[in-house]
């Protein structure tokens, strides 16, 4: 059996692919006590997390999964939003994306940290088939951190994925 000629794929830095947007929290966008819906930051969170990915890839990519997402505090109405979203880590074709969304009061001025959100993207082609993707290139500590923090997340996904494979086998 041949081996496969190794592929070299291009190297971008985690800066390369970041991205920061807000939207100020209207009525329609809350329920009747005044706090935003969950649903609505989760689609400023995708948005945000789609942008860094399609700069990292420089392609069309997909929402694969949305981790785990727990809101901290309630947004209110006149809060301004604020999501900022970094590519953590790639593997072939995915990238796994954090955003961290943060709440501001106009007024006052204070801002409050109300989530974290870890999405996985892939990269596709015109034919909706997976491509691969640059490699990432954590700088700093912060950057470091969070790279290994994503490959671990990594791991566990496809480890939950291979269980339930399993699991799905024996029925």
């Amino acid at each position: 059996m041949s081996e496969r000629p190794a592929i070299e794929r291009a190297v971008r830095p985690v800066a390369a692919s970041q991205h920061e947007t807000s939207e100020l929290i209207m009525p329609h966008d809350a329920n009747i006590l005044g706090h935003a819906f969950g649903g609505a930051i989760m689609a400023m969170v995708d948005k945000a997390a789609a942008v860094a990915a399609f700069r990292h890839s420089r392609t069309a990519c997909v929402t694969a999964s949305i981790d785990r997402v727990d809101f901290r505090e309630p947004i209110h109405v006149g809060d301004l939003v604020t999501c900022k979203a970094s590519v953590n880590f790639v593997g072939n074709t995915s990238m796994e994306v954090g955003v961290r969304v943060e709440a501001e009061d106009l007024i006052s001025g204070a801002r409050r940290h109300t989530n974290t959100c870890y999405l996985t993207f892939v990269a596709i082609d015109r034919n909706g088939r997976p491509v691969p993707v640059s490699l990432v290139s954590p700088e700093g500590e912060e950057q470091l951190r969070r790279y290994d923090a994503a490959q671990a997340r990594r791991r566990r996904r496809l480890e939950e994925r291979q269980a339930e494979a399993r699991a799905e086998g024996e029925t």
